[in-house]
Parts: C-alpha cells; structure tokens; sequence
C-alpha cells in the first residue's frame, strides 16, 4: 500500500497517555472495564475455543455441491477476491 502525503502537510498532534481513573472513550463509546471483563472476556474466551473452520458446514456443503444442489460461479468468485483485496476500488 502506498501512501502519499503532500510535503507542506502540518504535523500530528501528540497521542497523549490515558489518565489513571478516566475511561477511554472511542467512537461508539468504551464500555466500563467491570462490563468489558464480565461480559465480554467469557464471550472473547467462547471465540477462541471455537475451531476456525467448521468442519461440520463444510461437510455440509461438499454434499450438496456433490448432489447438484449447489452451483458454483467461478467469475462471482473472482470478482468477490477482487474486491476483497481492494482491487475492485
């Protein structure tokens, strides 16, 4: 990826370090720590647990490819790669 920026382009400001006692706030607002760690930690562990490919849809799928009953579109599939990799922009 390349990026240009103009030569006369005025400098960042600081990132300035959180203070103790006061939340961060992003664009959606942060949640509260006590939320982040009681509802969200068991959610994020229940992620990680989870295989990264599930074995089962794929079977699934393989199957009804096999029967007919799926169709495959190979220039649909092409053009979604595109642009996911950016080059549809």
């Amino acid at each position: 990826m390349r990026v240009n920026t103009p030569h006369n382009a005025a400098p960042l400001a600081p990132v300035r370090a959180p203070q103790p006692g006061v939340e961060a706030a992003g664009a959606a607002g942060a949640a509260p720590a006590a939320l982040q760690s009681g509802v969200l930690g068991p959610a994020m562990q229940a992620l990680r647990e989870m295989p990264e490919i599930d074995e089962a849809r794929v079977a699934q799928l393989r199957e009804a490819y096999q029967r007919g009953e799926l169709r495959f579109d190979a220039g649909k599939l092409a053009a979604l790669i595109q642009r996911y990799h950016g080059e549809g922009r």
